[in-house]
């Protein structure tokens, strides 16, 4: 059956997750390592590590239905569900549990568009979503924590401490924007109660290089949103949690190489 999509064909590897042949080998040699890939007893996996692990990289980047998907690896419906149900959570990135004393995070939230109504609720862009706290490195640019999604009527400031991404970072400096008041992170002034405009350092402090750098985080939530998944999830549970966690795995991986 020609056009099936494998990954014994390099050029399948690169549109779907993002990554060089290189760069994919060692992301399978590293799952190997972590036991993704054990002798199991009774029928095996129809497909090798490999392409279980395309296809569902195929499955986060396209957000095709399984029924639309199979076919493409030549597996069954249901095998292309039980691939994505065990596999997806071993594709988790491992978050930094330490960091240097001069290291600067930057922390923000962003809205998943999700389709069990268990988890999510209805959000400022009037869509039931799911609220995730995303913490980078200011220099890297590297995804280094990520918070439980919580229901995206949440608001920042209090995602933040519920979704443990405060725990996961500790005493380490992080900074965001104005939504984090009262957490302790480091924020942008705000205009004190009672006067009409900002001090002017103030307003040349909120103008000044933080603001560029607090951008970043944008910029890796715009690279992580190319992933169609997280425009509209309809995967239920930890699914999308675990969509998250994946693709932030694979962002670092294509950042550092």
């Amino acid at each position: 059956m020609s056009g099936v999509i494998t990954a014994s064909e390099p050029y399948w590897i690169a549109p779907f997750t993002g990554l060089s042949s290189r760069q994919f080998s060692k992301l399978t040699t590293a799952l190997r390592r972590e036991g993704a890939d054990p002798v199991r007893k009774g029928r095996p996996w129809g497909l090798s590590l490999e392409d279980r692990v395309l296809l569902i990289a195929a499955y986060w980047r396209t957000n095709l239905t399984l029924r639309q998907l199979a076919p493409l690896f030549r597996v069954s419906r249901s095998a292309a569900g039980r691939i994505i149900g065990y596999l997806a959570p071993l594709l988790a990135f491992q978050q930094r549990k330490r960091f240097r004393k001069d290291t600067v995070l930057i922390a923000d939230g962003t809205l998943v568009p999700t389709r069990d109504h268990t988890i999510a609720e209805q959000s400022k862009n009037y869509r039931y979503s799911t609220n995730h706290q995303v913490v980078i490195d200011a220099d890297t640019r590297l995804v280094v924590a990520l918070g439980r999604p919580l229901p995206g009527n949440r608001n920042d400031c209090k995602a933040w401490e519920l979704s443990g991404a405060k725990d996961a970072v500790g005493r380490t400096t992080v900074i965001a924007d104005g939504g984090y008041r009262g957490t302790g992170l480091v924020i942008p002034h705000r205009r004190e109660r009672g006067r009409a405009e900002l001090l002017p350092w103030k307003e040349v402090h909120n103008a000044s290089p933080p603001r560029k750098v607090r951008a970043r985080v944008e910029h890796v939530f715009a690279r992580m949103k190319t992933w169609k998944i997280l425009r509209d999830c309809r995967l239920k549970g930890d699914g999308v949690h675990y969509a998250m966690l994946g693709i932030a795995r694979l962002h670092n991986l294509a950042l550092a190489g």
